[in-house]
Formats: C-alpha cells, sequence, structure tokens
C-alpha cells in the first residue's frame, strides 16, 4: 500500500489541504506542526514494529476489542511512550479482528467523529487520521483526562460501566443496562445534570441515527472539570458498527428503556421513532419545551454528512454504504 494522495485535511476534512489544516495542528497537537506520516511502518508489515507494538499495548490502562497504542509528544515528534512516561495521544491502527471492510475501520471511526462534532454539535475528542510510512490508515486521538503531561497529573474519569456498579471481570456486563438508566446516572452524580442530560440525549440519538452498535457502559464516562465538578466528558469510539458487524440497533441489551416500552411506530417496524426518542428525554429529565429543538437537527436533512462522507478517507464503495444506513436511519427516526 501507499501513501495516499491527500486533498483534504486529515484532520477536519477541509478542503485544499495535503496536510493537517491550522486549526486541527491546535486542536489535536497543542499547536505544533506534525506530520500527517508516522516515522514507522505498519506493525503487520514490520517485525520490529510489532514487537513494539506489542510491548507498549501492555501499559496502556484503555480497555476495548480494538489494539490501542500510546504516543507522546516529542518536540513535533509522535513516539511511543515509553515504561513509566505519560502518553499524550492514542493510535488506534486497522484492527486484526475478522470484521468485514477492516481496512476501513480507522477512516469510518474519524469520519463519524468529525459528523458528531462538525454537524452536530457533539463534544468530541480531538482526532484525525495519520499514516504509516507504508500508506495504511491510522485513527489517532489526543487524550482529554491528561491535565499536565509534565507532571503526569489527569483529570478523575469515571465510566458508566464503574458507576453502575458494573466491575466484575465479565465483559458482557458492560452491554447490561438502559441508556434510560445510564441517564438516571448523570442526574445522581452530576450537580449541572440538566445541562449535561441534553449533551447525553443528544449523544444516544447520534449513535442511533449513525449505527454505532457498540456504544455500551464503557464508552460513556465522567470528566473532572477545573472546578472540581464531574460533567459528560468529550465523546469518544464513535464509528458506524453496522458497516464492519450485523449488530443490532442498540448496544445495551435492554434498549433506551428500563420497561419494554415501544411506540406503536417501533411495534410496528421493529425500529425506534421519534416518538421513541421523545419519551426516553422525558424519562431522563430533558425539559419538555427542549425536546423537539434537540431532535429536529437529527431529522432534518444534514447537507454537510454528505459532504464530508465524500471527503473522508473511506473506500469508494464503503461511502455508499455509510450514506445508505445514515439514510435509512434518518427515515426511521421521522416514521418514513
Amino acid at each position: 500500500m501507499s501513501l495516499p494522495s491527500i486533498k483534504y485535511c486529515p484532520g477536519n476534512l477541509a478542503e485544499g489541504y495535503e496536510t493537517y489544516s491550522p486549526s486541527s495542528i491546535r486542536r489535536l497537537f497543542y499547536g505544533k506542526s506534525v506530520s500527517h506520516v508516522l516515522n514507522m511502518p505498519s506493525p503487520q508489515k514490520d517485525e520490529k514494529t510489532l514487537a513494539e507494538f506489542l510491548e507498549n499495548m501492555k501499559r496502556i490502562s484503555i480497555s476495548g476489542f480494538q489494539t490501542k497504542i500510546s504516543m507522546v509528544m516529542d518536540k513535533n515528534v509522535l513516539r511511543l511512550t515509553k515504561e513509566g512516561e505519560q502518553g499524550t495521544h492514542i493510535l488506534k491502527p486497522i484492527p486484526s479482528t475478522l470484521l468485514k471492510k477492516a481496512g476501513d475501520a480507522p477512516a469510518n471511526e474519524h469520519l463519524t467523529m468529525q459528523i458528531a462534532g462538525q454537524v452536530f454539535g457533539v463534544d468530541t475528542a480531538a482526532n484525525a487520521l495519520i499514516f504509516f510510512t507504508t500508506g495504511e490508515p491510522v485513527f489517532i486521538t489526543r487524550r482529554f483526562d491528561i491535565k499536565d503531561v509534565n507532571e503526569k497529573t489527569k483529570w478523575g474519569q469515571e465510566d458508566f460501566a464503574s458507576l453502575a456498579g458494573k466491575t466484575t471481570m465479565n465483559s458482557n456486563e458492560k452491554y447490561q443496562y438502559s441508556y434510560e438508566e445510564s441517564g438516571l446516572l448523570i442526574k445522581k452524580h452530576v450537580a449541572a445534570w440538566r445541562v449535561e442530560i441534553e449533551k447525553y440525549f443528544s449523544l444516544v440519538l447520534f449513535n442511533y441515527l449513525f449505527s454505532n452498535g457498540d456504544a455500551h457502559l464503557k464508552n460513556f464516562s465522567l470528566l473532572e472539570s477545573s472546578g472540581g465538578d464531574f460533567l459528560l466528558s468529550p465523546a469518544y469510539d464513535l464509528l458506524n458498527t453496522r458497516l464492519h458487524v450485523n449488530d443490532t440497533d442498540f448496544a445495551l441489551d435492554k434498549g433506551l428503556f428500563i420497561d419494554d416500552f415501544k411506540s406503536h411506530v417501533y411495534k410496528k417496524r421493529g425500529h425506534p421513532s421519534r416518538d421513541d426518542f421523545s419519551e426516553f428525554a422525558r424519562r431522563i429529565g430533558v425539559a419538555e419545551s427542549r425536546i423537539e429543538k434537540l431532535i429536529s437537527p437529527f431529522i432534518e436533512k444534514q447537507p454537510l454528512v454528505e459532504t464530508l462522507v465524500k471527503r473522508s478517507f473511506l473506500s469508494d464503495a464503503t461511502k455508499g454504504g455509510y450514506m445508505l444506513h445514515y439514510r435509512n436511519r434518518r427515515n426511521q427516526l421521522a416514521g418514513i
């Protein structure tokens, strides 16, 4: 595989850039000019890199099925962290698991994160694509839990699995809940919950609209703020999982609700509609006057979605599948 020809910023997908745009450099790399090409080949093609990645993975404390590699900024260069060193960035290469279209996974996550932030105003972790010297794409994100790299201090962070008491070694526990119960965790643990509950509602709705069927309890977190309280963390691990696996509408076993509530449309068609999300919003405490205002942008046609998909680094065939899933889900929400 050769390095791709760059026409759009590998960070925010802005037109007319052959590397990262100034805004992406500020957001992702602390304002330092960083190359969009890592100084290493793919571990799938180089035994030395593979050995270094495997050693690095022993030290990173972030879970998940995808390979996650800890990196640190060394002047203007990203490199693997050393033992005892605090990483600032995380790499997620093409997964080695047997997924459909596995080579598109990094671009899928990058695109979905960009759509969430740019189109729907979801607060997301700073992210981009970066490339091995052998041409393979890698998803990169900046850690938002780092307070001071030099002092090795971090902001407090609690994922929803921990808040819900799902802390055993059983990997399925993170799916054994409902999004309604998760919303109640915010009301319990966040003083300013009325603001954060709207962010949570929009994120759950976004995950449905963009076929993220792996939005489990560990993919939602509360993060310590500079004021010492806890707020909903920036969104992370957003991608269209339907492109890679035949999953269900919702990651959590119970779906949206603690009970088995389904609207008439849901019962008839087998998928949730606007009415289901309206009821969900009421149950988690979203003000009645705000519900339609929050839902409307997700049902309206958003031309920027298609623009970003076209500019993305997905393969052409996968771009078509991505848009098809988006249109189908938007129609389901609208009850069409």
